[in-house]
């Protein structure tokens, strides 16, 4: 809460109201009205109200006893989600990588096989000219690795029933085999790098972006000419500006913080 507002314009029962809805989370999805009151710092007359009040909006269900919250509060999260262009919230990053490291900065999605450039910052030194709506084969890009890396099991075997894998260079990836060893690299650091899959002499990055399900939404990368920059530069450079951004666009779209409100710690190759 900002310390300087007007205390006349300060609402603090909905203050009050939130804190109930937040005390309930994962590990304690069932709260007696002690529990919630111990959790919020509120009194028991004062957190008893608060939850008929919700009862009554449809938030919260009780047994008598237990108070937990029903489906309705996912409404809340809903607005915010459903109000968020994706690519509107990307730009600001996009041109950020960009900027920093002369290279084209894209943000990917995954449809079908394919990957769709949904939008793209042109870098002083950039590979390329991929302007929103084209699409690449998802097995040979490096936005393609990070989003099936973020599959489900069955989706990916679907993925691979449904794909053709034909290579475009000798460098290119061809089976399921070696796309599945490839993937399980991207899960374990992270994020995931091409070497000459699409274009000989250029090569690519890329980080998941997750949204507040954890589900992989979509990818931001870059690419860059091996002949111009140097590999040790894009490790220690421009990779963490990568994973930077792509934990920032997550944290709007709801990905850094739980159910309950509190931020989540980062799983690997992220930063906070």
């Amino acid at each position: 809460m900002d310390d300087e507002i007007d205390q006349r314009n300060y609402v603090q029962s909905l203050e009050r109201g939130l804190a109930v809805i937040l005390a309930f989370c994962g590990q304690h999805p069932r709260l007696t009205l002690t529990e919630i009151a111990r959790a919020t710092g509120l009194t028991r007359a004062t957190a008893r109200r608060l939850l008929l009040t919700l009862q009554h909006l449809g938030y919260v269900r009780t047994d008598g006893k237990y108070h937990a919250l029903t489906p309705k509060v996912l409404a809340l999260g809903n607005a915010y989600l459903s109000s968020v262009n994706l690519g509107e919230i990307a730009q600001q990053e996009l041109g950020r990588v960009a900027r920093a490291t002369g290279q084209s900065s894209s943000l990917v999605t995954l449809d079908g096989t394919d990957i769709v450039f949904i939008a793209r910052v042109q870098g002083s030194g950039g590979v390329g000219h991929l302007a929103p709506g084209i699409r690449l084969p998802a097995h040979l890009t490096a936005g393609g690795h990070a989003l099936l890396a973020g599959l489900a099991p069955d989706e990916l075997a679907d993925y691979l029933d449904r794909a053709a894998l034909a290579p475009l260079t000798p460098h290119s990836t061809s089976s399921a085999g070696q796309l599945r060893a490839k993937l399980d690299q991207v899960r374990a650091r992270g994020w995931a790098m091409i070497d000459q899959e699409v274009s000989e002499g250029v090569q690519s990055a890329a980080a998941p972006i997750r949204d507040a399900t954890g589900r992989t939404a979509a990818a931001i990368g870059f690419s860059w000419s091996m002949a111009a920059v140097d590999p040790a530069i894009v490790r220690q450079d421009f990779i963490p500006l990568l994973l930077d951004a792509a934990s920032r666009i997550s944290e709007q779209l709801g990905a850094a913080f739980s159910p309950d409100g509190r931020r989540r710690t980062p799983g690997p190759g992220r930063t906070a």
